[in-house]
């Protein structure tokens, strides 16, 4: 493996919920991405679990520049779809 292609971790974050918005974020400019230990975080013990986001060492920079894009991105609820509220 070359030194452009090693992974590096982009992020961590609390589930792969999260991770999955991440990756999805990332593949939409083309780059690349995985996630490590979604099957971890969902432990319940006195050290919460968390999943890498990796991507290749070249994209490092781009995924950089997509993550801190959808961090500060507002989110359009008025596109979300909540579902129905639930019967009281």
């Amino acid at each position: 493996m070359t030194d452009h292609q090693k992974p590096e971790v982009l992020t961590s974050v609390a589930d792969d919920v999260e991770a999955a918005v991440i990756i999805a974020a990332l593949e939409s400019q083309n780059i690349k991405a995985t996630a490590t230990g979604g099957f971890t975080a969902g432990f319940r013990t006195e050290t919460p679990g968390h999943v890498d986001v990796l991507v290749r060492h070249e994209d490092l920079e781009q995924a950089r520049a997509v993550l801190a894009e959808i961090e500060h991105k507002p989110v359009d609820w008025s596109k979300v779809d909540v579902g129905e509220p639930e019967d009281e």
